[in-house]
This record gives structure tokens, C-alpha cells and sequence, in this order.
């Protein structure tokens, strides 16, 4: 039984990613709190002036950090599961928006403190931890082109592109660098279109099968 965690840049296609794994493996499917998120649009629309006395950045990474962590007990508990991001990627968002002084020095240490807490609690679980993160990669130029496709109106703002490549060029190195909790499989999105070409789709499927055969996790 396996708990699978789909992480990656914005606009890769991480719920195209787990709603496949979701139907392909029998499990239930946990999605990222967007449609449903009331300050997710005045993060990306806000003026800095707005930014800087509504403190929508830091509201964000809370809003999330609680969504995911109810996602993730649920998951870990039923044992059988692929959550669309995962708590794990909250503190590297966080960072993020702390270099870009979005959050400051304080509420970055309010953050930590409560995401330790809550890891804290994972640890009390009888299953502590996902057994694999799918990890979409792509170029630069492939992310703006899939969040372009996307349409999302709040995701399109010229001045964004600079959050973006930062988000973008620190991925990997998070990835490989500082996530523990489970083994990882590279999945490169450069060439791999799961909603529009069905022979990718079952390709991808098929990795992830043959690495969880691998870890001896069925």
C-alpha cells in the first residue's frame, strides 16, 4: 500500500499528474487547495503596497500549511493515497517569498515553528511519511508555457515572472538537497504531455509502477 506525493513548479500539471495515479492505483486523491482558496488570487493580484499591509504572503503559506496538513494525516492514516503537493514543499514556498521580503524575518519564524510542530505530529503516526515523491522537472520555458496554457487569470501578471524563476531555479536543489521524507522519481515534463497524449500518460504510469515494484511497495 503506498502514499505518493506529486510535487514540482507551478503549471507542470501536478493534479493531471495525481488524478492519473488516482485512477491507475485504486487510491484516493488529496488536491491543492486553489478553487476553493479565497486569498490565492489577492497573492498573485495584489499591488506591494497591498502586499505589504495585508501580509497576504504569509496568510498563504498558513492557509496551506493547514490545508496540507490535514491532507497529509488523512493520507498517511488510509495508508493508500497521492496527494497533488505536499507539506514537505510548503517550507521551500515559504523561503521563497521570505528572499523576495513578500514574508518577513518573523512570520518566516512564526512559519517554521508551526510547520515543526505539525511534522512533529506526523512523527506519532503509525506511517510517518509518503513512500514517493513524482517530482515534475521541466525548463524555464516549458513552466511559463503551461501556466500560460493554464489560463488562470491571476497566474498571467507580467510582474510575476520574476517570482517564478526564483521558485524555478531553487526546485531542484531543494529536491535533491534538502527533501528526506521519501525516495524521489524525475519525471521530465519537457517531453511528457499526460492530458493530451494518452502513450505518456501510460508511460508515466508505468514508471511509477515499476519504481514502486522497485521499493518493494505495492
Amino acid at each position: 500500500m503506498s502514499v505518493i506525493v506529486v510535487g514540482g513548479m507551478i503549471g507542470l500539471g501536478k493534479t493531471s499528474v495525481a488524478t492519473l495515479l488516482g485512477e491507475a492505483l485504486g487510491s484516493d486523491v488529496f488536491f491543492e487547495s486553489v478553487d476553493d482558496n479565497p486569498i490565492l488570487p489577492l497573492f498573485y493580484t495584489s499591488s506591494p503596497e497591498e502586499i505589504e499591509k495585508k501580509r497576504y504572503p504569509f496568510l498563504l503559506q498558513l492557509h496551506f500549511l493547514n490545508t496540507r496538513f490535514k491532507a497529509i494525516k488523512a493520507a498517511l492514516i488510509h495508508n493508500r493515497n497521492v496527494l497533488d503537493r505536499s507539506i514537505y514543499e510548503d517550507w521551500y514556498f515559504a523561503k521563497v517569498n521570505l528572499e523576495l521580503g513578500r514574508i518577513s524575518p518573523l512570520e518566516f519564524e512564526v512559519y517554521e515553528g508551526l510547520a515543526d510542530n505539525m511534522m512533529a505530529e506526523l512523527a506519532e503516526l503509525p506511517k510517518k511519511a509518503p513512500d514517493l515523491m513524482v517530482y515534475l522537472k521541466a525548463s524555464f520555458e516549458t513552466v511559463m508555457y503551461r501556466i500560460g496554457l493554464r489560463g488562470r487569470s491571476f497566474e498571467q501578471d507580467a510582474s510575476l515572472v520574476e517570482y517564478y524563476r526564483l521558485l524555478w531555479s531553487g526546485y531542484d536543489d531543494w529536491v535533491m538537497n534538502h527533501y528526506k521524507a521519501s525516495d524521489v522519481l524525475v519525471i521530465d515534463m519537457d517531453r511528457t504531455d499526460v492530458v493530451n497524449r494518452p502513450e505518456d500518460a501510460e508511460r508515466v504510469v508505468n514508471e511509477i509502477k515499476a519504481k514502486l515494484d522497485q521499493m518493494c511497495i505495492v
